[in-house]
C-alpha cells in the first residue's frame, strides 16, 4: 500500500496533467464526489490492487454541480474533505484531484457529452439531464488525468454502462471495470445518501434489498416471466412503510432495454429506485 505521507492533494488542473504525464503507469482512477464511505474506500483499495506497488492510484473528488436536478439537493450533499482526505491515505491512494468548479467549467464553457440512449431510461427518465452532467465531467476528467483503467461501482449500474458506451463510443483508451456493490451488514447498499435517513427509515431500508433477493429466489424456483416478477417486487416494496417508488424495471444489462422473458441470453438485471420521505435510494441485482 502507498504511504500515506505520499499523498498529493491538487487542485489546479494544468499540474493535475502535468502531475498524471510523469507518474508510473498503470494509472487507476477512482472518481467521486465526495462523502466517502466505506464503499469508495473498496474501490480505491481495488485500484490499488490492479496499479500494483509500481502503479499509481488517482482519486477525483469533484461535487459535480451539472449533474443535480436540485439546487437545494446540490446544497444538502456532505463535503467533509479531511475525512474524506483521510480515508483516501488509508485506502492507497498516490493522488488526490480536487478541483474547485472553476478549475473544470470555465464561465463562457458551451460544450457538454450526451449518451443518447442508454441515459434515457430509469435514472434518465426521473432525473432529466443527469446522465448528460455525469458524461461532461467525466470526459473532462478522463483528459485531464489520462487513466489506463478506471473503477465504478456497481450500485451505479446504469452509470456504469454508460461509461462503458461513451468510452467506447468515443476512442478513449481505457479500461472501465465494475466492482460489486458494497453492503453493510444487513445488506443495504452504502451509499452518501444513507446519512440523511432518518433513524426508522434506516430500520426498513434493508427491505429494499430484501425485495430484489425475493424476485431472484423466485427466478431460482424457476419463474421467467418478467411481469410476473416485477408485480411481486413492485408489491413488496410499496410494503416498505413510506416507500415512494420511482421505478421497478428489468432489464437487459448491456443495452438497458426492456425484457419480457428470464433467460442467459437476455442478460437480466432487476433495477429499482425508492425514495423515503425526501431520500432517494437505488439498487439493481442480476437475476441469474
Amino acid at each position: 500500500m502507498t504511504d500515506p505521507k505520499n499523498l498529493r492533494v491538487i487542485e489546479q488542473v494544468a499540474l493535475m496533467q502535468q502531475e498524471c504525464r510523469r507518474v508510473a503507469r498503470p494509472l487507476v482512477l477512482v472518481t467521486t464526489m465526495g462523502a466517502l464511505h466505506e464503499g469508495h474506500a473498496a474501490l480505491i483499495r481495488y485500484a490499488r490492487k490492479i496499479a500494483g506497488p509500481q502503479g499509481t492510484v488517482a482519486v477525483s473528488l469533484f461535487l459535480n454541480p451539472k449533474q443535480f436536478n436540485s439546487v437545494e439537493d446540490l446544497k444538502l450533499y456532505p463535503q467533509p474533505f479531511e475525512a474524506d482526505k483521510a480515508l483516501c491515505e488509508q485506502a492507497g491512494t498516490d493522488l488526490l484531484f480536487h478541483p474547485h468548479a472553476e478549475e473544470i467549467y470555465l464561465s463562457d464553457h458551451s460544450v457538454n457529452v450526451e449518451e443518447q440512449q442508454l441515459s434515457r431510461v430509469l435514472c434518465g427518465a426521473s432525473r432529466p439531464g443527469h446522465f448528460t452532467g455525469v458524461a461532461t465531467v467525466l470526459t473532462k476528467i478522463f483528459n485531464i488525468i489520462t487513466p489506463d483503467k478506471v473503477v465504478f461501482g456497481e450500485k451505479d449500474w446504469q452509470q456504469l454502462a454508460i461509461v462503458r458506451r461513451f468510452v467506447q463510443d468515443l476512442n478513449f483508451p481505457i479500461e472501465v471495470i465494475g466492482y460489486p456493490t458494497v453492503r453493510e451488514t444487513d445488506h443495504l447498499a452504502l451509499s452518501s445518501r444513507n446519512t440523511r435517513l432518518s433513524q426508522a427509515e434506516r430500520e426498513t431500508a434493508p427491505k429494499i434489498y430484501a425485495a430484489l433477493q425475493q424476485a431472484a429466489e423466485q427466478v431460482a424456483q424457476g419463474e421467467k416471466k418478467v411481469s410476473v416478477l416485477l408485480t411481486a417486487t413492485r408489491a413488496a416494496l410499496e410494503a416498505i412503510p413510506g416507500a415512494i417508488i420511482d421505478y421497478v424495471e428489468i432489464m437487459n444489462e448491456e443495452t438497458l432495454e426492456p425484457i419480457s422473458e428470464i433467460t442467459k441470453a437476455s442478460k437480466p438485471r432487476l433495477f429499482v429506485a425508492v425514495k423515503l420521505r425526501e431520500t432517494r435510494l437505488i439498487d439493481n441485482i442480476f437475476l441469474l
